[in-house]
């Protein structure tokens, strides 16, 4: 298997810009995942974030986990358990409005790395897509416009811990996925491992490294590219030893953008007559992949197709 492609921001500052775009280029159309190094996030910051994580879970997550394992006797579990997962979870609004103030139970000093964190997540976020855009041959700000509708994108973070699992071939830490949104941007752990992806017929690990993020492609992506860039299937396989920390972030587009494939990318495509994906506003597919999370995702885009007659473009920013 070929290696996980790890891009070094660094290098877009410079003579190897033109190697590290199509290093990113092929992480797109062929991973649908890749890792960064060198991405502008203090270490000082990421540190911080790992320990009052890590520290939040044991204080106030780590009882009630074991709990809920009690209480479902899943200790004791013979048969693959399907319909849910070995996690422990909450989630972080930061954007169009934050939630991190009301959010129970944690302290001062978390809320306020949180908030500082997701500062420079949402600017790694833009960046990014004005990268993607570059390599798509799109203008500069197309996919931050698509994504914008008329209150700004949808960005928050699931906190999750995977505690150790005594069952893991029997129980997921997270079931195979793809998605639903744009781009997402991880902090995992640097010791626990256990994220994977599916890259043609084979699970492939993602492998832990220090001060990384990972960045991985939601179905909103793979629409606007037409299918150029694609989200992918990954899970999350529990371990028997190791509590591992996961900070996913979601740079969503807002609930009203109305999604559809960018008329330059068509235009490149005339000649292969490609199957075209859906148009759809947002919420509208949020709604569907709430009860069809953990099934494919090609059916989905094919009932927001049967819906697409019904969409109107609205006061939406088209760019």
């Amino acid at each position: 298997m070929e290696n996980f492609p790890v891009i070094n921001m660094k290098n877009l500052n410079g003579d190897k810009r033109a190697s590290t775009m199509e290093h990113i280029k092929d992480a797109c159309e062929n991973w649908g995942f890749f890792e960064l190094v060198n991405h502008g996030i203090p270490h000082e910051m990421m540190d911080t974030v790992e320990r009052l994580t890590k520290g939040h879970y044991k204080k106030c997550m780590e009882q009630r986990f074991k709990e809920l394992v009690a209480s479902k006797a899943l200790e004791g579990v013979q048969a693959e358990i399907t319909d849910m997962d070995w996690e422990s979870t909450f989630f972080l609004r930061h954007l169009p409005v934050s939630n991190i103030s009301q959010v129970p139970d944690l302290d001062d000093e978390y809320r306020t790395i949180m908030k500082e964190f997701a500062v420079r997540l949402e600017k790694l976020a833009q960046e990014l897509l004005d990268l993607l855009c570059e390599n798509l041959g799109l203008e500069k700000g197309y996919l931050k416009k698509a994504f914008y509708g008329s209150k700004g994108p949808n960005f928050g973070t699931k906190v999750s811990n995977y505690p150790p699992c005594p069952k893991p071939e029997l129980i997921k830490g997270l079931r195979p996925h793809t998605d639903a949104g744009g781009v997402i941007l991880l902090f995992q752990d640097d010791k626990v491992s256990g994220l994977q992806l599916l890259k043609g017929d084979q699970w492939v690990d993602v492998p832990p490294m220090k001060h990384s993020i990972v960045v991985n492609l939601g179905d909103q992506l793979e629409v606007i590219t037409n299918g150029k860039y694609k989200s992918v299937l990954h899970r999350v396989i529990a371990q028997t030893d190791g509590n591992r920390m996961s900070l996913a972030s979601f740079y969503n587009p807002g609930n009203d953008a109305v999604i559809y494939p960018a008329p330059a990318v068509l235009e490149k495509e005339a000649e292969e007559r490609k199957e075209v994906y859906p148009k759809f506003v947002f919420d509208d597919y949020m709604k569907l992949y709430a009860g069809l999370k953990f099934q494919a995702k090609e059916p989905r885009f094919e009932l927001m197709k049967s819906e697409e007659a019904n969409v109107t473009m609205g006061p939406i920013a088209t760019a």
